[in-house]
Formats: C-alpha cells, structure tokens, sequence
C-alpha cells in the first residue's frame, strides 16, 4: 500500500463512530477532537474522494454544537453586552469523540475552528455535491455565524493554543472564510455577512501587518508559519499578494531548514522542531505560485519522515530550542504520533501535486 493509501486508512481507522477525528490516538492530551484540525483532516478526505467520511465529520460538528447551543447563546449575550463572560464561559475548542467539553486549562477560548468549519462545510458540499446538507445543519451554522460575529473581536487562543490575550490574524482569516463560504448559502443573511467579511479583512490588513508582511498577532511582530492559511485556504489574500510574497520569504528565512518548517521563532514546544503539516502548507503555496519541483521535494521530505506508527506531528532534525525538548519529553512522553493532521496535509500536497495512489 502506497503512503497516501496508508494515511487514508489511517484517518478512517482513528475516525470515531460519531464522526470525530482523534487528532492522535496515542498521545494522551490529543486523544480528543478539534474542529480546525479535523475539518483540515475531513478536506483532505474530500480532495481524494472519501465524502462519506468528509459528511460524517461535519454531522459530528452539528451535533456538538447543538448540545452547547446553550452555552454558545450565553456566549453571545455577554459579548453583546460587554459582561465579562469569563473564558469558560465560551464554547471550547476540543472535545470528546462524544461531544463532550475537555475539563482543565488547554487554550479552550479559540474561535479558529468555528470558522473553520464552515469554510470547510462548504468545500464539502462543493466537492461532494450534497447541496442538502446545508440547509440539514443550517440552526448549527446560524448559531455559529452569531456567535462569531459576536465574539471575533475578543482576545482569544491562537490554533497553537497560546496567546489567549491576543487578537491573532489566522484566527481572524479563519473567521473571514467561514463568512463567506456561507455567504450564498444563507441567502437573507448575505448582504450581512458580506459587509462582516469586509469589516474583518479590512481588520486584518490595518491591524494584522507590519513591516509590509502579515504578523504572528496584534502587537507582536514575529512570524507564524500558519500565516500561509490567509492565502491558502482562508482567501483574505491572494497568494501572490505582496502581503503573502513577503510573509513567505520571512518564514522560507526564518522558519524553514532544508525541507522543514517551524512553527514560529521562540517555538520550545518539544524544542521547537519541524512540523509537517506546515511543510504541507509550505509546498502547497509552491504549487499555486509555480514553484512545482520544490514542492515535490517537500512531499518527499514529509514522505521520509514516516514512522512505525504514522507521520509524527514534528521531527527534531533541526530544533529551535534544543534544551527544551528532554524536559518536555520526561513530562509528556515522546512527540505524538500519529499526528491525524500530518497525515491530512500530506494528502492535500499530494493532491494539489496530481499524485496518485
């Protein structure tokens, strides 16, 4: 079996019966389930034709939502009101393969993944056809349009879970594309969420750059490799946007060692090593701005990096911080893997690549 063929089944292998992706079955603290990172998982399943597992995701997000409409509709009223909801007032950002809210302290105020997921709900009904879908689970994405446009201003967790007291331009872009994806959907909501989506990239543009480049958040300059998901897939920005061209050269000069990618510079995390998916992100944005053979060597790198059990989440072949990686070690065990994510993003580069199974 061929490593697309391998990662396919073992995103279908680690997909609970309620649809949740487990984002890594073996690593204690990611034995859960997120909406960001499993609507990039359920993309990936879409891009090579497995839709029933793409559906099976998005009807798993449905029922979450509903059980917290409650919470969520208490979210909303503090936000509109100013009241200090407290953070575990809003809705988390992992759950149980049940639906179940994730207790202790994990970065759980983010709003990444709601916009997420109605980015990625579209995509889904784009490529799948199953236009019906969106008016089946439209209460879950009016509730979840309402509560991001309530809150998107709010400081909030970025999707590496830190900097909960920041306002992070991925997170924003997140919201940007799940805006306008449901845009035609909702026909007597659309002049609304057009002007929302106006008002968040004008946002993002005079608050979220610096230097003539996208930054890592409002007020902190640094790069962020996911700074790639505002052109790809979140569409605040064209690629080519100067904006991009000069986010990328930051981080192809910062963030990149050989083939790898960084999440950003003062990354300790396990020592700050490469992240895969972010490579997958890297020669994605190669394949739409021309750049073909370096992309295919990104496949390959990420394709050497197999482990018995799967893609890890990052390999320590370059560290930013290697005096950090044994301590995290004897506190959590090894670095995860399988990473459910890695596999998804090795899927999308193969794809955008023409590679077959």
């Amino acid at each position: 079996m061929t490593l697309i063929g391998e990662s396919v089944q073992l995103i279908l292998q680690h997909q609970a019966s309620t649809g949740a992706y487990l984002a890594s079955p073996g690593f204690a603290h990611y034995q859960y389930a997120w909406l960001r990172d499993g609507t990039f998982t359920a993309y990936a399943m879409n891009r090579i034709g497995e839709h029933e597992s793409a559906r099976q995701f998005y009807r798993w997000c449905d029922f979450v939502i509903r059980k917290h409409e409650a919470k969520a509709r208490a979210a909303i009223a503090a936000a509109k009101t100013g009241a200090d909801a407290g953070k575990d007032r809003f809705l988390h950002t992992r759950f149980t393969a049940d639906g179940e809210e994730v207790a202790g302290e994990w970065g759980n105020f983010q709003l990444d993944g709601y916009g997420t997921w109605l980015w990625g709900l579209a995509e889904h009904v784009r490529m799948s056809g199953e236009h019906d879908l969106i008016q089946q689970l439209k209460p879950s994405i009016e509730l979840t349009i309402d509560y991001v446009t309530a809150c998107w201003q709010l400081p909030n967790f970025d999707c590496w879970e830190e900097g909960g007291e920041r306002i992070h331009p991925v997170t924003l872009g997140a919201i940007y594309a799940g805006i306008k994806a449901m845009e035609p959907c909702l026909p007597n909501r659309a002049s609304e969420l057009a002007r929302l989506g106006e008002t968040i990239r004008q946002f993002i543009r005079e608050h979220g750059t610096a230097h003539g480049r996208f930054i890592k958040s409002v007020g902190d300059q640094a790069v962020d490799a996911s700074l790639l998901w505002l052109a790809l897939p979140y569409g605040v920005v064209a690629a080519n946007d100067p904006l991009m061209q000069k986010t990328v050269q930051a981080i192809e000069k910062e963030l990149r060692a050989g083939y790898g990618v960084h999440r950003y510079p003062t990354d300790t995390y396990y020592g700050g090593g490469q992240w895969l998916l972010l490579t997958a992100w890297l020669g994605w944005y190669y394949v739409q701005t021309g750049r073909r053979e370096e992309a295919e060597k990104m496949l390959g790198w990420i394709a050497s990096q197999r482990q018995p059990g799967g893609f890890p989440e990052q390999v320590q072949e370059h560290l930013l911080s290697p005096g950090h990686y044994e301590s995290w070690v004897e506190k959590e065990g090894k670095p995860a893997v399988p990473l459910l994510w890695s596999h998804a993003m090795f899927l999308v580069l193969a794809a955008e690549l023409g590679v077959q199974q």
